[in-house]
């Protein structure tokens, strides 16, 4: 491919990067390819660039990279749902619930199995909050949630799925 148009950006060493993250292909949800990209976007080369040095198109890049970023979001979603699966504190926060009483049930039912979380009340509101989306809306819970507190205290949320 040509380089008409493109500024001679460098290009880190792709290899010593996956490296140095210690990625392993074996154990990843993502491909070398999407790795690659990832790694370089992440070190902020450009589309254009980063399609030059593999020899593709920019647009491939950029179905690549949206693929790779797709793969961590679903593995992160993964790793949530299982650390609130196997949570030894697990409570239900029904529709119509107002935010504020959240810290409390969170509170009580740590106490109940001897595990300690270590944020504040407006901490677990805002975390709750955060990881609801738009299944709360100021003060209201819209959607029933599912609150997971981990053995080493790490608070897990999880909205309710759709199954219809």
């Amino acid at each position: 491919m040509s380089d008409a148009g493109h500024d001679d950006e460098t290009v880190p060493d792709v290899d010593e990067l996956l490296d140095t993250a210690g990625f392993d292909p074996e154990r990843s949800v993502l491909t070398r390819r999407q790795a690659e990209v990832l790694a370089l976007r992440e070190q902020g080369v450009r589309q254009s660039t980063i399609a030059d040095y593999l020899g593709t198109s920019r647009a491939n890049v950029s179905s690549v990279e949206a693929s790779a970023r797709a793969n961590v979001e679903k593995a992160r979603e993964t790793v949530t749902f299982v650390d609130a699966l196997t949570a030894p504190v697990r409570i239900e926060v029904a529709a119509g619930s107002d935010l504020y009483d959240v810290p409390k049930q969170v509170y009580d039912a740590c106490d109940d199995a001897g595990v300690k979380v270590n944020q504040t009340a407006p901490d677990l509101m805002k975390i709750v909050s955060d990881a609801a989306g738009e299944a709360v809306k100021g003060r209201e819970v819209k959607e029933s949630l599912f609150v997971g507190v981990t053995s080493d205290g790490r608070v897990r949320v999880r909205r309710q799925a759709d199954n219809s």
